[in-house]
Order: C-alpha cells, then structure tokens, then sequence
C-alpha cells in the first residue's frame, strides 16, 4: 500500500446557491486553503476536514492499492495514471482536490485491537 498526495488546488463559493440558501457573510471553505498539502493511505490526515475525507477516501484507497496505474474510468475522465481530481461535498463552497499515488509506502502506527 502507497500514500497518496492531497493538493488542495481550489477552494470555491458559489454565489448564487450562496446568496439564495447560505447564511449571510458565507465565504470560501475557512478550513481548507489552496496549495496545501496532505499525505494519506488508510486513515484520514491530521487537520484533514471531516467532510472532505468522506468524499475523497474511495480514490485515496483505489490509488494506494495501485489503481491508479491505468486512466480513471477506462480513460474518459482524467488523462493522467495515478490522478484524480475530486472535490469536497460542500455544495455551496466546493473544495477541489488532486490525489496522486506515491511510491512511498504507508505504515500502520498503531497497534490493532483484536
């Protein structure tokens, strides 16, 4: 199992649904900021947002179990081996992501209760 980069390549509003259904002063996601940086395998990084992660893992999983080493949906979806390019759930204030296998290889830190 590899980590996998997370770059946070933008954090968006959208103005429209924001000033219909958003409370007032509503601005880009304060938790996440363009540009930074989180290394991931089985377990959601330190500082990584909740709600971002839930949306993200599955790719995060398939890319450090080597799925990514041909095209995302038989090629029609990103052009690049071991990239995907997902965002958060965050409907008014998306946050988008690009996750990109690794060659380093994960460790468990801890040691599993059975």
């Amino acid at each position: 199992m590899k980590k996998c980069k997370i770059t946070v390549l933008k954090t968006t509003l959208d103005k429209e649904l924001a000033e219909e259904y958003g409370v007032p002063g509503l601005g880009a996601c304060p938790m996440m900021k363009e540009g930074q940086v989180f290394y991931a395998d089985y377990a959601k990084p330190h500082g990584f947002c909740d709600e971002a992660w839930k949306a993200v893992y599955q790719y995060v999983f398939a890319l450090s179990h080597g799925m990514g080493e041909e095209l995302f949906y038989y090629g029609d979806w990103i052009g690049k081996p071991g990239v995907a390019i997902c965002s958060c759930n965050d409907g008014l204030r998306p946050v988008i992501m690009k996750i990109e296998a690794t060659d380093e290889e994960s460790r468990i830190n801890y040691t599993p209760v059975r």
